[in-house]
């Protein structure tokens, strides 16, 4: 059977600098390719396609259809504290829960959502 070797989203966004701008400020995430109508930004093994799509319907208004990512990270509360730090909106505060995860939410200036965790113990 073959691997998954890497994460890679593809998000409609009506304004893709400022969204670009939020992935390398909140997430630290860099600006990989920017071929028309798109900004790529990539961050260790994880890419982020952003398109440009102003007449799509905001994320913000598809409910629980706006989250499309859990990141799996090695340290969340660093992750946590540099989103803090960017005046990031955190919709979910950063906590241990039953299911073995240390995680937080956030949502995009578009509306997406994405969950941030660490693993701390196997349940």
């Amino acid at each position: 059977m073959s691997n998954i070797l890497a994460n890679h989203y593809v998000l409609a966004v009506h304004n893709i600098q400022r969204s670009a701008a939020w992935f390398v400020d909140v997430l630290g995430f860099a600006i990989h390719r920017e071929p028309p109508g798109w900004i790529f930004v990539k961050r260790d093994n994880c890419m982020i396609m952003l398109g440009e799509c102003v007449d799509a319907t905001p994320a913000r208004e598809l409910g629980d259809h706006s989250y499309f990512a859990y990141l799996l990270v090695d340290d969340a509360a660093t992750f946590y504290a540099r989103a803090k730090e960017a005046n990031a909106e955190v919709i979910m505060q950063l906590a241990t829960k039953p299911w073995g995860m240390r995680e937080f939410g956030l949502r995009t200036p578009d509306g997406h959502r994405i969950m941030v965790g660490e693993v701390k113990f196997m349940t």
